[in-house]
């Protein structure tokens, strides 16, 4: 991943480097964790071996990356993808109306609770949720329309 996105723009990632095995200090993984030195399952190759223990090593990395990010920029991130969720089930032919409605309702109950704790994106989050609500009452009324067939079909004649 070479950036993360937020509601207040990109946001760099530092690449992991790849480690090299003989010159890699393992730490001790906290107790009821897995280690990269754990026994692996019988009957992996070495560079089985090798390419799981590369992983481990990379997910560890990418634990203490997140670690330093902070935790409202990680949310901010999550809820604009409740957000994309909700619009892409609103995009559907036919709209899936109850999925949407569920993120919906989860972007709206973490922003609502969380309110004055979203630092810079809290805006953006609620005006984000504002729209989404609007465009789902909009997208609702338009297949309440279609179904009972008062839909605008273009013809205007009276």
């Amino acid at each position: 991943m070479s950036s993360l996105w937020t509601p207040g723009g990109e946001h760099p990632v530092d690449p992991i480097d790849p480690v090299d095995p003989e010159d890699a200090s393992v730490e001790e993984a906290p107790a009821g964790q897995p280690s990269i030195d754990d026994p692996l399952p019988e009957g992996l190759t070495p560079d089985e071996m090798e390419r799981a223990e590369a992983i481990a090593r990379e997910m560890a990395a990418v634990q203490e990356q997140l670690a330093g990010t902070p935790a409202e920029i990680v949310v901010s991130n999550h809820l604009m993808g409740l957000f994309e969720l909700a619009a892409i089930h609103l995009s559907q032919q036919p709209p899936n109306l109850a999925q949407a409605a569920l993120a919906i309702d989860a972007l709206g109950a973490v922003v609502d609770r969380l309110q004055g704790r979203l630092g810079e994106s809290e805006a953006t989050l609620r005006d984000a949720l504002n729209q989404i609500r609007l465009t789902y009452v909009s997208v609702q009324q338009a297949a309440e329309a279609s179904e009972n067939g008062t839909g605008d079909d273009g013809d205007d004649a009276d």
